[in-house]
């Protein structure tokens, strides 16, 4: 069946940079597409890449799209290769709302509340079930408590981005003030050395409060990862070492048996990573990559599929953007 096929980039600032041992991010950006088929039913998908987690940079995006006919075909969608994930993620996820039961949304963007409103997303009952991003360094001290409120139990932190004397500290001020149930995640992406990585994972055992540590050291040390599953109690889970669903199957294969910690978004094909998950019986937890209300509720319907049900899924990230989306969605369609 042929599709109608449309796209628009996005330029979106976070409320506050986001500080990883990455760096500093300040904008996300992506690209939002629209498949429309024959009888008028549109399926909204969107591309957000993350390059530094492995995944094609915008302009490799871009060029993609640019390419594109302005009809395309199943066939093409299914044929996206895989050095290009977050299109592959945006134009199936696309494919299957424009599928049966999607909503006729017309051309007007301006109905699109009905399937896209932002308060649509998880709140309420819900926060029990998503894990709350606290902003990195001391914040974090005051940070967790409107949050605890609001019914979030699980916390993330992101470590790595200073020495890890200072991180330490605040480490052991942030366990005394949690309340005792609550579950925090500690998350280095990949920024921490060895003898680093073990002074941390010493410093969870200690406390017990800690789910896991996320991506200790880079993915080149796999291996170091491997070993140190089995030196400690603290799980690890592995993030950058799995971006794609090449890097994953390669984990898997290699012996990996703990966490995976899967962003959707950058992944790849939905359809394959069903596949994966469902054939390995995976330990995951589906985090966000920081999209818009598109990308984030398809991987929430990914992640409601295939997702461990114990753990908390990554997506207390609201608060990371302001605005209204929907308006702000609305406009970046009909204004371009």
């Amino acid at each position: 069946m042929p599709y109608q096929f449309d796209f628009r980039p996005y330029h979106r600032p976070f409320a506050h940079p986001l500080t990883t041992s990455h760096g500093n991010w300040e904008v996300r950006e992506g690209i939002i597409l629209r498949l429309t088929d024959e009888t008028g039913r549109i399926g909204w998908g969107e591309i957000a890449p993350i390059p530094w987690f492995g995944s094609e940079t915008l302009e490799q995006a871009l060029d993609f799209c640019q390419q594109l006919p302005p009809q395309i075909t199943t066939t093409d969608i299914f044929s996206i290769p895989a050095t290009l994930p977050a299109c592959q993620f945006g134009f199936e996820s696309a494919w299957e709302k424009s599928g049966v039961g999607a909503k006729h949304l017309g051309d007007n963007l301006s109905v699109k509340s009905k399937v896209y409103n932002p308060n649509a997303l998880p709140s309420g009952a819900w926060q029990r079930n998503l894990s709350y991003l606290l902003p990195t360094g001391k914040s974090a001290l005051q940070a967790w408590q409107t949050p605890w409120q609001q019914g979030y139990r699980t916390f993330k932190w992101k470590i790595g981005t200073a020495t890890v004397e200072t991180e330490l500290k605040l480490f052991n001020h942030l366990v005394q003030q949690l309340p005792p149930s609550v579950k925090l995640r500690l998350d280095a992406n990949g920024g921490l050395n060895e003898p680093a990585a073990h002074q941390w994972l010493r410093a969870t055992d200690e406390v017990g409060m800690v789910e896991f540590v996320e991506q200790p050291l880079p993915p080149k040390q796999f291996d170091s990862m491997l070993n140190m599953a089995h030196q400690y109690t603290t799980p690890i889970a592995l993030d950058e070492s799995v971006a794609t669903l090449s890097q994953l199957e390669t984990a898997y294969q290699q012996g990996w048996r703990g966490i995976f910690v899967i962003k959707a978004a950058i992944a790849g094909s939905p359809k394959r990573l069903r596949e994966l998950c469902q054939a390995y019986q995976l330990d995951t937890v589906f985090s966000s990559a920081l999209t818009t209300t598109i990308g984030t509720q398809a991987s929430l319907q990914l992640a409601a599929e295939l997702s461990n049900p114990q753990r908390a899924v990554g997506f207390g990230v609201n608060h990371w953007f302001t605005g209204d989306e929907e308006t702000w969605l609305e406009q970046l369609w009909n204004n371009h």
